[in-house]
């Protein structure tokens, strides 16, 4: 496979981390996009320990940043990897609206904007690979992940109108969508909710939503098996459009989508129905 000049975001931990270093190890020039310096200083570690720092040049980049993007900007990329994202939990009927927000200009709206500048360069050549780090939390819904979901959700209709709009120019865009692995993101969103959420004045029952972490934590796989995927899929010419990972999520998503019209309005949802 021809080595490619690939850009990820989010890139200091997590799936992004695992997914860069395996990437240079592969042999392609990735350039990793990390959140804050003190993440810099990690990968840079971690890239020298695993002897791939030659194919990895380390960026500061905050997609809501503009000077970060900017610099960003500027390279010449055959392939952009949008990672980058955030979670709030907590129930969508008292979660402050501010904080709704807050995912959906992170996840959507500043990954399309970054991701512009590079469609644009990659129209002028006729060639370039989009590929929007999605969720199986885009394809369902899980009570007090609503902030989250309708983030993903959006996402990935942006990126299948990208995909319709751009094909037919000669790009590439894709979605990966990872189920819950063991990076620490899944129980850092669960844990924020205590930021705002007071049991003394909100209706939803706290034992609700601890329940809710609680199998959050205790059902999320190792990310070795994401991470090897990711690193097969982000260089290869032609693939299907989405990638979801644990394989049996997938039917898993079809299945919720498919009873959404047929459940009445008056039930809540279960997947173990």
């Amino acid at each position: 496979m021809k080595e490619k000049t690939i850009l990820i975001t989010g890139a200091g931990s997590g799936l992004g981390k695992g997914t860069a270093l395996g990437l240079a190890a592969k042999g392609h020039k990735v350039i990793a996009g990390v959140h804050k310096w003190e993440q810099k200083s990690r990968l840079l570690k971690d890239s020298k320990k695993a002897g791939v720092e030659d194919n990895l040049e380390i960026i500061k980049l905050n997609i809501l940043d503009l000077m970060d993007c900017q610099k960003a900007w500027e390279y010449d990329i055959d392939i952009l990897v949008n990672n980058a994202g955030i979670g709030h939990s907590g129930p969508v009927s008292e979660m402050p609206v501010g904080l709704i927000r807050e995912v959906m200009e992170t996840n959507v709206f500043s990954n399309l904007e970054f991701a512009q500048p590079f469609i644009k360069k990659m129209i002028e050549k006729g060639t370039g690979k989009l590929v929007f780090v999605s969720s199986v939390a885009g394809l369902s819904t899980t009570p007090y992940l609503g902030a989250y979901n309708a983030s993903k959700h959006a996402l990935e209709a942006i990126a299948q109108s990208l995909r319709d709009e751009l094909t037919p120019m000669g790009l590439t865009v894709a979605t990966i969508n990872p189920g819950p692995y063991d990076t620490g993101f899944n129980d850092r969103m669960y844990d924020n909710y205590a930021q705002w959420f007071d049991k003394e004045t909100h209706f939803t029952p706290l034992k609700n939503i601890e329940a809710a972490a609680k199998s959050m934590a205790e059902n999320q796989f190792n990310p070795k098996g994401m991470i090897e995927k990711m690193i097969e899929i982000i260089p290869q010419e032609s693939h299907n459009f989405r990638t979801i990972l644990p394989v049996d999520f997938a039917d898993m998503c079809k299945s919720y989508q498919e009873k959404q019209y047929s459940i009445q309005c008056d039930t809540a949802f279960d997947f173990k129905d």
